[in-house]
């Protein structure tokens, strides 16, 4: 059941407010990324439908919120992307193939699965923060660890935690990343490359 209530505090800075509901009761916490039109800054005063939701800490707060004369849009579940996921374990797959037919130096497969798992609880951390409403992790960071070889971490994340996976921008610049690494991985790997291997081993 859906409720209304009264905007009667908003942060800009950190986005996020506190809502009255009608009727009385205790005040409602309200980020942002609760609202269905994001493009439009809250007011104070402004009177705002929404659904009782609950936070990582089982706190109530509001969910598929609406101004006042706008309609709730019925979301559609996202599908997961499988491409992406077959992607990474293929990868790390060929990456464990090779390193067991002595074609990669130990080090350079342990730093990829090393990396894999630190972007992917950065990835996991920057969901939990959004939720909570805190300060996120910047798309530059995420990228970086991605450029550096932790993309198949990156690429599990989105889909399976359903994080950063719809943003077109970051996805393009997400899998720019990727062939970036790729290519730099195959540098590497050629004859022109063996003297950087060694730092590998």
């Amino acid at each position: 059941m859906r409720k209304k209530g009264k905007l009667i505090k908003w942060n800009a800075d950190k986005a996020f407010g506190f809502i009255q509901p009608n009727g009385g009761g205790d005040q409602i916490f309200i980020h942002k990324t609760a609202l269905e039109n994001r493009t439009r800054i809250p007011q104070v005063n402004e009177v705002i439908t929404f659904s009782l939701a609950k936070d990582n800490q089982g706190r109530y707060c509001a969910g598929e919120a609406t101004f006042s004369g706008e309609k709730l849009k019925k979301k559609q579940a996202n599908k997961v992307s499988k491409f992406s996921i077959y992607l990474a374990v293929l990868f790390l797959g060929s990456l464990s193939i090779a390193f067991f037919l002595n074609h990669i130096p130990k080090n350079l497969l342990l730093a990829y699965l090393g990396l894999s798992v630190v972007t992917f609880l950065a990835y996991w951390f920057d969901k939990s923060k959004a939720q909570r409403g805190a300060w996120r992790t910047q798309e530059s960071t995420l990228h970086m660890f991605s450029l550096l070889g932790g993309w198949p971490g990156a690429a599990i994340a989105q889909q399976i935690l359903r994080h950063k996976s719809q943003k077109r921008e970051f996805r393009t610049s997400f899998w720019f990343t990727v062939f970036v690494n790729i290519g730099a991985l195959s540098l590497l790997l050629s004859p022109n490359g063996n003297a950087l291997l060694i730092l590998f081993k």
